[in-house]
């Protein structure tokens, strides 16, 4: 009777060894998605701050996205990010979408 104990340690001990690799995998394939969606979203409100910026010291929003990289200093990892830039007018806000470039690949111009 007292090699039960013993064999549900041993089983316990093995049932973890298995199952731990595979949840750390699942764990770290969660947190990469989530620093994705976190530089995703980092990326549009810096665009979207600077845009507003210009619009209140310029009285106009910037005509495109260049336009606020040599002006406002804004930075956009395009080896990770695709940014649609979309100038409607002077005084309406630009549409913005910012996509993970794995997710859709960039047009060409």
């Amino acid at each position: 009777m007292r090699n039960h104990p013993l064999i549900r340690r041993v089983l316990m001990i093995v049932l973890m060894l298995a199952v731990l690799p595979a949840a750390l995998a699942l764990a770290a394939g969660g947190l990469g998605g989530q620093a994705d969606q976190e530089g995703l979203a980092m990326t549009e409100a810096s665009i979207r701050r600077a845009a507003v910026q210009c619009y209140a010291l310029e009285g106009m929003y910037p005509p495109n996205l260049d336009y606020l990289k040599t002006t406002y200093g804004v930075q956009v990892d395009e080896d990770r990010y695709f940014v649609d830039y979309q100038y409607l007018a002077s005084n309406l806000m630009p549409d913005i979408t910012v996509l993970v470039l794995s997710d859709v690949e960039a047009p060409t111009p």
